[in-house]
Parts: structure tokens; C-alpha cells; sequence
């Protein structure tokens, strides 16, 4: 049971497997908490991708906090061994906990955040910050209300905010129509893209998918025509370690990835980085910084997400300029420092903010850098709870172990001679 006493609710911002887990611990060590989900649902994020199989098995998808509380609602762990989709990850392991009684009753949805600050204290004002509760404004069914909270967690992700396909950065224009940024699900979208020319941007595990479930589509449709857009160079790059991978599903993404480029499946455009693109009588032109050109009738872009801070402008953030992910972490993910796609096992030391009591956690605290595992932020997630309640030995404890990908290169710009 915790050693400190809290006035005032902990807030969970997200009701995803990270912000649900979060609920748990603080439901196991008897802390007040509210979890505030924006949408109609738990889990709206990964609804958009139910039909896709994660490389990771259950084993790395369920908390074990939450799991012994399943268990004593007689829920059964699925076999640890194999690899669910959205969909079971979300009805098999996600709705039951969050139908748990100490769960449920302290969840609301259709609750926007919308800015958190201290109580009646800007971000400029130092006197009595750490003394003042976090004041949380959250657009509710009801109106918009404000609440007052002991502690922060924002479990919030990435996912509905996707990097742009042009190399630069820029916002791309009026194509929107044409363009998805979520992993399509060929099968029941066939008017959209069979028989099509497809342009998949990306390089990594979900632009691997959509190659995968691309030339699913082609071998019933041998007219869609297949081109995959990446910034690499070198396309082995984004195979990764294959059957080195600790984790098989994901280097048989990378291995398979591969064949269908060597089969001539998929038409390769590396080193593309796209500048430029037009609607034209053909479908999207597309243009590269080197000038070249590729017209394509969709355009699926699978380059990434990154963090949304624009309800966080009251909070001191200390934030990695690079990665945009908690500073600390940065130079363990930093893919210009190295490639190794493993991150050593953190917790509430890593994740603290400037601003104590708020915590960015899950796939928010990568910030735009790849590789996150759920497994990762349950163990965030143990070792803030255990901060929070005063067991500061236990949140310095590493216990976690993960599965390391295969690959390890170094960047010419970097003086270690190893990573990761």
C-alpha cells in the first residue's frame, strides 16, 4: 500500500494497453485514479488496425499486474506463445480489464483533454508549483469541466498523429483523399486499391505489412501494381535482422520483405525522398528531391507518427529536440546515434519530467522513434507507480528483459565503436 497519502485523483490520459495497465498498478497499490479516454471507446487506435497479426506474442502484450487481476474474474491467459491481431489484443486482453470493477468505475470516455496546467499557476510561476495540484480541463458529454489531479500520466500515443510522406516534414496538400496514413485492409477495400497502382512509403514493420498484404491482394488482382518508396539508400536496411531477430514474426517480416523484392513483386524506389506531389488525369504524381517521378492511383504512407503537445503547453517538458521523446530516453533510441532497434530496459528515472508527478509514458515517451514494445511501457508503467507510492528501490529496478532485433550499426558519426 502506498506510504503517501493523495488528495486528489491520479489522471490517466488514454485508455489504451498502456493507460489501462497504469490503472491496474494504481488499482493494486490502492491509489485514486480516473482514466480520461477522448474516444466513444477503449482502444480506438488500435480498432483501425484490428485485422492486423502483431509480430509480438502475448507473452509481451499483457501486463502481469493486469493479468493476476484477470485472472481472479476467471479470465484465462491466452497461449503466451501465440501472436494476436488488433482485434484479439483488444476483445481477448484490453475490454476485460477494462470491464474490471476497479477499472470500470473510474474510466470516461468521450472525455478530450484539452490543457493541464498547475492550479492557478502558469508555466512561468515557480512559488508553490510542487505544491499546487495539476487543474485539468477536459471536454466531457456534459461541457467542458475542470479537474483537479495529484499526478499526470499521458498515455495518449502517437498513432492519430502521422509524419507527413515528404521527407522534409512539410504537411502534404489537398491529396487527402488519395493518401492513407493507417494500414489498409486490402481485403474488404478492394474498389480502392485492386487492380491499382499502390505507392507504400515507409521502411518499417507496418510499411513491411502492407507489402505483405499488398501482394496477398495482387496474386487475386495480378493487375495492382506494387511500388515501395523508402528514403534508405540501400534497401537490406529495412529487413532488419531477419532470422537473427529474438522475435521470429518480426524478422519473418523483414526475410519475407525481401523475397518479394527479389521476386520482383514489389518495385523498389529507394533512396526517394519525396519533395513534391500533384494531382494529375493519372492519379498522384509524386517527386523525389533527385527529380525523379512516379504517378501512382493511391498512396498508403507508413512513415511514422509523432507525439501531440499542443495540450501540454503549461507543462515543463523536457523534451528531446531530435526525437521529440522524454530526454532521457532519447540517446537510447536516437536512430542517428544507432540502428541497433533495442532499447535498454527504463523506468521512472528516465521518464521523470521538470514538472513533478507528470509522466509521459508508452509509445508517447519514444517520441517519433520506432521500436516501441507494449512490454516496454507495462514496465514504465510498474516502476512510476512504485515512485508514486514512495518504494523508490523497487522504481530502480530493472525487470524487465527484451528481445533484441539483430541488428546493431553503428553511425559513421558516432565515436563508440558499439550500441545498444
Amino acid at each position: 500500500m502506498p506510504t503517501q497519502s493523495f488528495s486528489h485523483p491520479i489522471f490517466i490520459i488514454g485508455a489504451g494497453p498502456i493507460g489501462l495497465a497504469a490503472a491496474a498498478h494504481l488499482s493494486q497499490q490502492g491509489l485514486p485514479f480516473s482514466i480520461l479516454e477522448a474516444g466513444p471507446d477503449i482502444g480506438t487506435h488500435i480498432q483501425k488496425w484490428a485485422h492486423v497479426k502483431m509480430f509480438s506474442n502475448w507473452e509481451y502484450n499483457i501486463d502481469p499486474v493486469a493479468a493476476a487481476q484477470l485472472r481472479q474474474s476467471g479470465w484465462e491467459h491466452p497461449a503466451a506463445d501465440a501472436f494476436p491481431t488488433g482485434h484479439d489484443l483488444l476483445e481477448y486482453y484490453l475490454r476485460p480489464l477494462a470491464a474490471l470493477p476497479t477499472i470500470s468505475a473510474n474510466l470516461y470516455l468521450e472525455h478530450q483533454v484539452v490543457s493541464i496546467a498547475r492550479q492557478g499557476i502558469d508555466k512561468m510561476t515557480t512559488t508553490d508549483r510542487e505544491l499546487s495540484p495539476f487543474e485539468v480541463i477536459v471536454q466531457t458529454p456534459t461541457g467542458r469541466h475542470r479537474f483537479l489531479a495529484a499526478a499526470v500520466l499521458d498515455a495518449t500515443g502517437v498513432w492519430g498523429q502521422p509524419n507527413s510522406m515528404y521527407s522534409a516534414g512539410h504537411p502534404h496538400d489537398s491529396l487527402i483523399e488519395r493518401i492513407t496514413h493507417t494500414m489498409p485492409n486490402f481485403r474488404q477495400e478492394t474498389n480502392r486499391y485492386a487492380n491499382q497502382r499502390l505507392a507504400i512509403i515507409g521502411s518499417g514493420h507496418s510499411a513491411l505489412t502492407a507489402l505483405m498484404d499488398a501482394v496477398a491482394l495482387k496474386k487475386d488482382y495480378p493487375a495492382t501494381d506494387i511500388h515501395w518508396i523508402i528514403r534508405k539508400t540501400d534497401v537490406a536496411e529495412a529487413f532488419g535482422g531477419e532470422e537473427n531477430d529474438q522475435l521470429a514474426e518480426r524478422g519473418q517480416l523483414g526475410s519475407t520483405a525481401r523475397t518479394l523484392v527479389e521476386s520482383h513483386l514489389v518495385t523498389v524506389h529507394s533512396g526517394f525522398k519525396i519533395t513534391e506531389s500533384f494531382t494529375t488525369d493519372e492519379g498522384i504524381l509524386l517527386i523525389s528531391t533527385d527529380h525523379r517521378q512516379l504517378t501512382v492511383q493511391e498512396v498508403i504512407v507508413l512513415t511514422g507518427s509523432r507525439p501531440d503537445f499542443s495540450f501540454l503547453r503549461e507543462i515543463r517538458l523536457d523534451v528531446d529536440s531530435v526525437t521529440e521523446s522524454t530526454r532521457q530516453l532519447a540517446p537510447l533510441i536516437d536512430p542517428n546515434l544507432h540502428s541497433c532497434g533495442t532499447v535498454r530496459p527504463h523506468g521512472e528515472a528516465e521518464l521523470r519530467q521538470p514538472e513533478k508527478n507528470f509522466y509521459i509514458i508508452g509509445s508517447k515517451s519514444y517520441g517519433r522513434a520506432p521500436t516501441f514494445l507494449l512490454t516496454t511501457g507495462y514496465e514504465q508503467v510498474r516502476s512510476i507507480v512504485a515512485h508514486l507510492t514512495g518504494d523508490t528501490i523497487s522504481a530502480k529496478q530493472i525487470r524487465l528483459k527484451l528481445p533484441e532485433t539483430g541488428v546493431c550499426r553503428v553511425s559513421t558519426t558516432e565515436t563508440s565503436s558499439s550500441c545498444c
